[in-house]
Formats: C-alpha cells, structure tokens, sequence
C-alpha cells in the first residue's frame, strides 16, 4: 500500500467516535445545569430629579409645590448606599425627599454640591446654592462648590475627582454664567451623566451674568463637547421649550425639529438627551454651522456665541 493510499484512508476516518462525541456533550450540559448563572452588571448610579418651585416664582405664577422650572437631584451609588445632593434650592421640597430615605437607611448622605452661587437678579431670587444655610440645620454635611457658594467647604480643582461610593466624579470649571461655575461629571461604569447648572441647558446655555462670550464658547464647546457624546445631561433648569423655539428660528434642522416635537409632549427633559444630542440641536454648540453663521451675521465663533446670546435675550 503506498503512502498516499495511507493518508487517504486517515482522513476519511472519522476524528471523533459518536460515543465520545455523546459523552462530551454530556459533560458540557451537566456542568451548564451546575453552574449558577452569572449575574448582569447592573448599573449602581441612581438619578432621582426633584423639582422645585422657588418662592418667588410662587408669588409670580401662583403654582403648587413641586412644580417649578428650577432641578435639584439626588444621585445614589447603589452598591454602597452613599448619596448627594445637588442644588438643593428649596428645602422645604427637598428636606422632604431626603429625610423619607434617611431615616429609612435606603441612603447615606455624604455632601451638598452646588453647581454655582445664588445669582442675585431682578426677580431676587436665590437659587442653586440658595438653600445651603436652610439644608444645613437638617444635614450639617460638608458642601462641594464653588468659591463663593454659600457656605462651601471645598472647592475642587479643575479636573478633580472625587467619589461618591464606587462613582467617580470629576470636576469641571466652567465661568461664565457666574465666575464659580462647575460642571460635574459622574462616571459608574460605561453609564455618564453631568449636572451642568447653569451652563448648558439642553437647547440652550445660561446667559453672560459674570463672563463673556469667549467663556461660554470654551465652557460648551471645548470643556462639555470633549465629554462623550452618550453623556446625559441633567440642567439646572427646565427652559428646553423656551430654547428650542428661539433655535429654530436659528436653525430649521431635523434635529432641531425632533427636540420641539419632543418638548411639546413632554414637561420634563433633563437626562433624555445627551452631550452627542446636544452638537446636533443646540444652536449655541453650533457655532460653525453656515446656516447659523448666517443668522448671525457673524463668523468668528466667539462673535457668533455673542450674538447669539443677543439674539435670545431679545426674543
């Protein structure tokens, strides 16, 4: 028999028996059936929005509780329990909140964060870091903010992290609005979100009360669009309507015209767009778009961002 002949008949024979076969198949659907199955990472970041009406939207709008424009949130690592607080406003709608869930043990609250300082306007009203003094007396906690929040306590760095259970937080400094602006990033796993004040609204920013158009051009467009786009936002404020109906006199885009047919059948809009939505229907993070350019009339970015801003404070 030659060599070939050899070879030939090798490879026609079957590699593996049908009882072996059977037998490992056994193996392996045993084994199956005592293995528990793994758990799914869950998600540990929790985001409990709590609205606010601050008092003297009250006396202008003769509102309930609850019902106001102005976000505080609660943010929660599961895992550990540990939470914070942020922009608590108005205490006697916050306090209520918090006080069901620590007294309960379902949390443990770690610090007040305030985006920015109580901002002193027409109306006098005190918002943000606005109910520090008042939330103090209940939950005497450390307070994360800028230099001139009210009773602060620290003040991160620009780029700072810190941690609330295994959730990461960074820092971003973010002047315009008010000098001590800071953007906060939370980070738990592949889930994003940033508590951005008033700094980027979705469809819109706050406006120029301490800073310049050159600020607000660094803080939305170089600062919070190198974040990743699947970041969620969370504002300080529900003004998406009123945004969205000067920016489509801007900018007649699909995605323009998705976030008005959003905000018309929906009252709330913090953390259903993200970072990514924002480059595509927030006119101010549109600055070279020709056809925004053109409403304008102005090319340089920072012009645009000024006249923009202009443009929506005379709307």
């Amino acid at each position: 028999m030659s060599l070939f002949s050899v070879a030939r008949q090798t490879i026609r024979k079957p590699f593996f028996k049908p009882a072996f076969v059977c037998v490992v198949v056994s193996c392996i659907w045993f084994y199956l059936r005592l293995t528990p199955p793994q758990p799914a990472i869950s998600r540990a970041m929790h985001i409990q929005s709590i609205p606010m009406l601050l008092a003297y939207q009250k006396l202008i709008c003769n509102a309930g509780e609850g019902s106001g424009n102005n976000y505080a949130y609660l943010v929660v690592d599961d895992n550990s329990k540990d939470a914070v607080i942020i922009d608590p406003a108005n205490p006697s709608e916050v306090l209520p909140v918090l006080k069901k869930q620590v007294d309960s043990g379902a949390i443990n609250l770690k610090n007040i964060i305030n985006t920015h300082q109580s901002v002193l306007t027409a109306s006098s009203h005190h918002d943000h870091a606005g109910g520090n003094v008042e939330m103090l007396k209940t939950y005497p906690l450390p307070i994360i903010g800028g230099k001139d929040c009210t009773k602060v306590t620290k003040t991160p760095a620009h780029g700072e992290t810190f941690n609330v259970g295994s959730i990461k937080v960074k820092a971003l400094h973010t002047p315009c609005h008010t000098q001590d602006s800071i953007c906060y990033l939370f980070e738990d796993g592949e889930d994003k979100a940033v508590f951005t004040g008033d700094t980027l609204f979705i469809g819109g920013c706050g406006r120029f009360f301490e800073g310049t158009a050159e600020e607000m051009h660094k803080a939305l467009n170089k600062t919070l669009a190198a974040l990743p786009d699947e970041t969620k936002v969370y504002p300080g404020h529900e003004y998406t309507k009123g945004n969205v109906k000067f920016g489509i006199q801007v900018l007649q885009s699909e995605p323009v015209k998705k976030l008005e047919a959003f905000a018309n059948a929906n009252k709330q809009t913090q953390g259903k767009f993200t970072i990514g939505d924002e480059k595509l229907h927030n006119v101010f993070m549109r600055l070279d778009d020709p056809t925004v350019q053109k409403a304008t009339g102005k090319t340089s970015p920072v012009d645009v961002m000024a006249a923009l801003r202009e443009m929506k404070n005379n709307s």
